[in-house]
């Protein structure tokens, strides 16, 4: 794998932050990569919020068992989705391929994040739409930990050619 150095190969999941803001524009990179995702209809039913407040993350971070790794982290992103969205069955998997677009500008800017899933679970979303203070309409989709890594770490080789099958 080590011929390859794109982000998609590249990318993992990092939890351990150096304490170091990220600059506003890799913000902005990391936002405009998520909103060039494809989505249902093009209905981009996305909306993010960036959290930079100490207090706020770390009341994220204590918010499900699995995200306790965003309390090191400079800033973390809020993921939500329009509920009045034209196709809102489709919502989520626009939203998976929006966070999956940041996640891969982070890594392509020397960032690591990790992608903290809170959608489909109810109690969860509520948890953090009431942290953040979203409006109404909004619903909390992932929590995305971003900044720089305290290490490199190697993406594993999770190609399995047992998975792949040719119909010819």
């Amino acid at each position: 794998m080590s011929e390859y150095r794109n982000s998609i190969f590249h990318r993992t999941s990092v939890r351990q932050y150096q304490e170091r803001p990220v600059e506003p524009q890799k913000v902005e990179l990391m936002l405009r990569a998520a909103m060039a995702a494809p989505s249902a209809m093009n209905q981009q039913p996305w909306e993010y919020y960036v959290v930079t407040c100490r207090e706020t993350i770390e009341r994220l971070s204590e918010s499900t068992p699995y995200t306790g790794c965003a309390k090191g982290a400079p800033l973390v992103f809020a993921a939500c989705y329009r509920r009045e969205c034209l196709r809102p069955m489709y919502a989520h998997i626009d939203m998976s391929a929006s966070v999956e677009n940041l996640l891969l500008e982070a890594d392509e800017l020397g960032l690591g994040a990790v992608w903290m899933g809170i959608a489909p679970l109810e109690d969860r979303m509520q948890t953090v739409k009431e942290i953040i203070g979203l409006p109404d309409g909004l619903e909390a989709f992932a929590l995305i930990a971003c900044g720089y890594p305290v290490k490199e770490q190697e993406q594993q080789d999770r190609y399995d050619e047992a998975r792949v099958h040719y119909i010819k």
